[in-house]
């Protein structure tokens, strides 16, 4: 999969920027733009993406609302940031890893445990959350946002394609890919840490489960 160029915290690389051209890093810190971020996320799981203003991120902030419209100019950009924020998680933090791998098998072994990992992160949860909630983008910013969703969905699909090669697998590579994914993103839904499952047992358990089934 040919990686993306976008950094850690979300900040424009020219290709977004062309997107959004009023967003630049400027003399915003990592760490500010990583707060809004979190903060938005939180706010519009708790109350609705159409529900929660600028007002509201501002106030849970403690900013002013110009202060808020110094970093973003609209809640567009930041639910675009926080979707490509996501997107750059997966890339540093499944993607990179698995491509070093060379054994087929252990490639996508190590990507679900990575994936779940990412689902649990503790840290980027409302993030990543975000990405698989069905709000609305402007039409190019969707576009950029499906394309990236779109490039590592292939990535998935070729991991499993090569395993089951030679395999006579009865499961389609896509059919296996979408069952994955829908399983690791659904985790959100109704993980709770700390009761029946930890996050080690719950990825053996998902790998066990889909190996047993994907690749039969």
């Amino acid at each position: 999969m040919k990686a993306v160029n976008h950094n850690q915290t979300g900040v424009a690389t020219p290709d977004t920027a062309s997107l959004l051209p009023g967003l630049t890093d400027g003399a915003v810190t990592g760490g500010s733009r990583f707060e809004i971020l979190r903060t938005s996320a939180r706010l519009f799981q708790q109350q609705g993406y159409d529900a929660t203003s600028m007002s509201d991120v501002a106030r849970a902030l403690g900013l002013s609302k110009g202060g808020l419209y110094h970093h973003f100019k609209s809640k567009d950009e930041i639910l675009f940031s926080l979707m490509n924020h996501a997107l750059d998680i997966t890339q540093e933090r499944v993607i990179g890893p698995v491509e070093k791998i060379a054994d087929a098998e252990a490639r996508l072994r190590a990507l679900i445990r990575l994936h779940i990992e990412v689902v649990l992160s503790i840290r980027d949860r409302e993030i990543s959350v975000m990405l698989h909630e069905n709000h609305p983008l402007p039409p190019p910013l969707r576009k950029h946002i499906n394309k990236r969703k779109k490039e590592y969905v292939r990535f998935v699909e070729g991991l499993i394609a090569d395993v089951q090669r030679g395999s006579g697998a009865k499961v389609t590579p896509r059919a296996a890919t979408f069952a994955l994914l829908g399983m690791i993103n659904w985790i959100h839904q109704w993980y709770k840490p700390g009761k029946s499952l930890d996050g080690e047992q719950l990825t053996q358990q998902y790998t066990e489960l889909f190996f047993a089934g994907a690749f039969q």
